[in-house]
C-alpha cells in the first residue's frame, strides 16, 4: 500500500476542513431547533453553500455533479466532513443517501436512475432504506426477514412493518426490503423495491423517539398495508436482495468509520485544549499520568482506525469482498470511537457533560454506531466464523 495522500485530495480536505471549520460548526448550536435538526432554511442555505465551494457528493462521478473520489481517496475527505455531525448532510454525503446512491448507481436501470438518483444526486430530495423490522422481524439477523412481496400480473404487492427507517418522514422514495420467494429460507428469496413515498399502503407511523440528536427525516416506523407497485420498481433482480444489501453495507460501513473518526477527532482535539489549559493539584491536568495517558490512548486508536479503514477501502478498490476486513474495521473504530469520546468527556469533567460542549450530544448519537450496520457482536461473528473456517482448511 501506498500511504500517501495524492495533490488533489490534500487540496480537498483542506478546503472541506475550512468549510466545516467556517460554515457548519457555527450553526451547531442550531441544531435541535426543528425535528429535523436544523432549521429549513439554514439546511438548505449550507447545502447551497457547499454546492458553491465544490465540495458537493465527493462520492458521486462527475457527471452525477459529484467529485468522482475513489473509496480510498474519500478516506481522509470524508473525516474531514464528519469534524461535524452537519457536514456530511451539507455536502450530500451522509447516511443513508449517501449508501442508497451508490445502491442505484451500481444497479438502477437508466429509467430508475433519472427518476430516483438524479434529483437525490443534486439534493432535491432525500431517500430512506427499509430493511430493518420489529421483533420479532430482521434486526441483525437477515433471514427473519417477514415482510413479503407477491406478484401480482405486472405489480407486486408489499406487506409488512419496518422501524429504524431513517430518513423516512419526508423522504421522496424508500428502498424496500421485502421476501419475494416464502419457499426460501434464511439469506435469499428477497427483493429490493424502489417505491415512491406517496405511493398508497406506505405509512409512517411515527419518529422514533431515541438517544442522541435529531436528524432530517427522524428513524421511523413504517408500515405497508398492500404497497402496490409495478415490476418496474424491482431494483436488479428479483431475489438478489442480500447480494445487494452486501454491495451497499460493505463501503457503507467505511464511511462511517470515516465520518465518526472525525468527531472522534475533534472530540480528542477539545479535551487535549482543556487538559493543556485546565489546573488541578498544583499543576496542568495534561501533566497528570492518568489524564496524559488518556490522550495517548485515544490518539493511538484512531490511528489505528484510519489505517483499518485505509486497508478495507484498498481491498475493496481491488475487488475483493472483504468481508472480515470490513467487519473488524467497524467493530474496531466503533468501539473507539465511543472510547475516544468516553475519555474525553471524563477529561473535560463537568463540562464535558454540560451542553455548553458538543461531547455529551456526540455521545449520546454515537451509542448507536456500536448497534446499526451490524452490531459488534455480529461482526464478531462473522470474523470468528471465517477464523475457523479458515483454521479447517
Amino acid at each position: 500500500m501506498d500511504f500517501s495522500t495524492p495533490a488533489h485530495v490534500r487540496e480537498l480536505v483542506t478546503r472541506v476542513e475550512h468549510f466545516v471549520r467556517h460554515e457548519v460548526i457555527p450553526v451547531e448550536t442550531l441544531s435541535g431547533a426543528t425535528e429535523d435538526g436544523l432549521p429549513a432554511d439554514v439546511f438548505h442555505t449550507l447545502r447551497a453553500k457547499a454546492q458553491a465551494a465544490r465540495l458537493w457528493a465527493p462520492q458521486l462521478p462527475p457527471e452525477l455533479g459529484g467529485l468522482g473520489l475513489s473509496l480510498s481517496e474519500l478516506v481522509p475527505v470524508f473525516e474531514a466532513a464528519g469534524r461535524s455531525l452537519w457536514g456530511p448532510v451539507a455536502l450530500n454525503c451522509a447516511a443513508p443517501d449517501e449508501g442508497n446512491m451508490h445502491l442505484l448507481h451500481l444497479y438502477a436501470t437508466e429509467e430508475q436512475k433519472a427518476q430516483y438518483l438524479l434529483p437525490l444526486a443534486a439534493g432535491r430530495v432525500r431517500s430512506a432504506f427499509a430493511m430493518t423490522e420489529p421483533p420479532p422481524g430482521v434486526g441483525s439477523d437477515p433471514s427473519m426477514l417477514r415482510t413479503t412481496a407477491r406478484r401480482d400480473g405486472d405489480h407486486w404487492v408489499i406487506d409488512g412493518h419496518k422501524w429504524w427507517t431513517t430518513g423516512a418522514d419526508g423522504a421522496a422514495f424508500l428502498l424496500i426490503m421485502a421476501r419475494t420467494d416464502a419457499n426460501t429460507a434464511g439469506q435469499s428469496g428477497a427483493t429490493i423495491f424502489i417505491a415512491p413515498s406517496e405511493t398508497p399502503g406506505i405509512e409512517i407511523v411515527r419518529r422514533i423517539p431515541h438517544m442522541g440528536g435529531s436528524t432530517p427525516g427522524g428513524h421511523c416506523e413504517v408500515r405497508l398495508h398492500e404497497v402496490r407497485l409495478p415490476a418496474s420498481s424491482v431494483l436488479g433482480q428479483v431475489g438478489a436482495g442480500f447480494s445487494l444489501v452486501q454491495a451497499r453495507l460493505g463501503p457503507a460501513r467505511l464511511t462511517h468509520c470515516m465520518r465518526w473518526t472525525g468527531i472522534a477527532q475533534r472530540a480528542l482535539e477539545i479535551a487535549t485544549q482543556y487538559a493543556a489549559e485546565r489546573s488541578a493539584f498544583g499543576k496542568h491536568l495534561s501533566e497528570h499520568q492518568a489524564v496524559a495517558w488518556m490522550l495517548a490512548d485515544s490518539a493511538t486508536e484512531l490511528h489505528a482506525g484510519r489505517l483499518m479503514v485505509s486497508h478495507a477501502a484498498w481491498l475493496l478498490e481491488r475487488g475483493e469482498k472483504a468481508r472480515r476486513e470490513t467487519s473488524m474495521t467497524k467493530v474496531f473504530v466503533a468501539e473507539a470511537v465511543n472510547r475516544t469520546l468516553d475519555r474525553a468527556i471524563q477529561i473535560c469533567g463537568g463540562t464535558g457533560i454540560s451542553r455548553d460542549l458538543p461531547l455529551s450530544e456526540w455521545y449520546e448519537a454515537a451509542r448507536a454506531f456500536r448497534i446499526y450496520d451490524g452490531a459488534s457482536e455480529v461482526h464478531r461473528m462473522v470474523i470468528a466464523r471465517d477464523i475457523i473456517k479458515q483454521y479447517g482448511e
